[in-house]
């Protein structure tokens, strides 16, 4: 099941019921014929999936949504 934040043996994002909910959250506001647990995790495996590859062909686009994020963070506390 889907506990942790981060594998503590490989320090490795993993998807958890948190992020779950979330998902299944804005899934019943947006779309919510597909608002299941299912179809959340899908979505999140699919953006996890998309950020390595990103990694891998433009690393350049990563690091600057990583600065954005952080940026976005700051301002937010």
């Amino acid at each position: 099941m889907y506990t942790m934040r981060m594998n503590q043996k490989s320090g490795k994002y993993e998807i958890n019921e948190k992020d779950i909910d979330t998902v299944l959250n804005i899934l019943k506001r947006t779309d919510p014929k597909n608002a299941t647990p299912e179809k959340a995790i899908e979505i999140l495996e699919n953006l996890q999936a998309g950020v390595h590859m990103l990694g891998h062909t433009n690393p350049k686009a990563l690091a600057e949504i990583q600065k954005e994020l952080e940026k976005n963070k700051k301002t937010k506390n």
